[in-house]
């Protein structure tokens, strides 16, 4: 975690996409970075309120569970 409490990641994209990207951000103004965070945020808000990826969600912890306590012995 960096000093300013954000988290450095790698993205890679391909040359079309880093170049809308750059020039969304160069048209708005802004870093390439802040307009990646914000449609990066929209996405996980979409997928919070998509009821298949819940859905997905619940059945990826129940698996994880089930793994869990196989591991720990408690079957």
């Amino acid at each position: 975690m960096a000093k300013d409490g954000t988290k450095n990641i790698l993205l890679r994209l391909d040359p079309e996409l880093a170049q809308r990207l750059q020039t969304v951000a160069s048209v708005e103004g802004r870093s390439v970075s802040d307009v990646a965070r914000e449609a990066i945020a929209a996405l996980v808000d979409q997928r919070r309120q998509d009821r298949r990826f819940t859905r997905l969600l619940d059945e990826n912890l129940a698996r994880h569970e089930e793994s869990l306590r196989r591991l720990r012995g408690d079957d």
